[in-house]
């Protein structure tokens, strides 16, 4: 079990990895993955991260939830420093009561290659331009869902970066099981899936494209579905990539679904979960 370090004031520089998380520059460099760390935050999330591969810089605690944590903890390594609060210091800390009494400091590893990703998964989802955090979140919880081992996500640089602490609280820690890297460059590098067996598949709501009804797990075994951003949708350059384009029908005079619906509605009707 770690030693349990107190702390008494919100400027105590032992804990800046946390102070201020909503300052405006900081969030834009947390969203573009430029930090060498990333904060979880809840219980639930500080506990995957725990049990995760990522390494933990350190905890932050609300003193009232010690006794809560204390099985996760004992999983720590014995030199991770777990700082101690009050709740008024720990707000005053962070600038957000959205952490639920709990925060975390995870360090980011170095960069996956793409390929790496794509060669040990059966299922991919494939981002383009979702600069949403929410659905970034969204996205990982229901790969973690609906295709189990096998899932894995790609991203084009458009995307928010899947360590930004929102995108983390949203997949509800699955940002840190799910496989995930940048693919470069894009979208020339989809032209690779096909000779690693997948099939990619380009969401839209053209009344064009096939219905997903006439999609199966045995006729597509290794789907690589595509998604753009809610509005625009995927760039023509992605598109034309696919060897696929497939569309859920939705009722007349309606636009698109929320896009971590469509797909959860897609995973659902490709994918038998691992």
């Amino acid at each position: 079990m770690p030693d349990l370090i107190d702390i008494d004031r919100p400027d105590d520089p032992r804990i800046a990895d946390y102070a201020n998380l909503k300052d405006a520059a900081l969030r834009e460099a947390e969203f573009r993955g430029d930090r060498g760390r990333f904060i979880a935050e809840s219980e639930l999330v500080v506990r995957t991260l725990i049990a995760s591969t990522y390494q933990v810089q350190s905890v932050l605690i609300d003193r009232s939830h010690l006794h809560r944590m204390a099985d996760a903890f004992a999983h720590l390594p014995a030199t991770t420093p777990v700082f101690t609060v009050d709740a008024t210091t720990m707000t005053a800390i962070a600038g957000f009561q959205f952490h639920r009494g709990v925060l975390a400091c995870g360090v980011r590893p170095a960069a996956t290659d793409w390929r790496n990703v794509a060669s040990a998964a059966r299922t991919l989802v494939v981002l383009e331009g979702i600069a949403n955090p929410d659905n970034v979140g969204a996205v990982f919880r229901n790969v973690a869902c609906l295709a189990g081992k096998g899932g894995g996500v790609l991203l084009a640089r458009s995307c928010c970066d899947p360590l930004y602490r929102k995108a983390i609280r949203v997949s509800i820690g699955h940002v840190l099981s799910i496989p995930w890297a940048f693919i470069e460059p894009w979208p020339a590098a989809l032209a690779e899936l096909a000779e690693q067996g997948f099939t990619t598949l380009a969401m839209t709501p053209d009344p064009r494209a096939t219905d997903i009804a006439e999609c199966s797990p045995q006729s597509i075994p290794k789907p690589a579905i595509l998604i753009g951003a809610e509005g625009p949708g995927l760039t023509p350059a992605a598109m034309d990539t696919c060897r696929v384009r497939t569309r859920i029908p939705m009722a007349p005079g309606t636009d698109s679904l929320n896009l971590a619906t469509a797909l959860a509605i897609a995973l659902q009707r490709l994918v038998v979960p691992r």
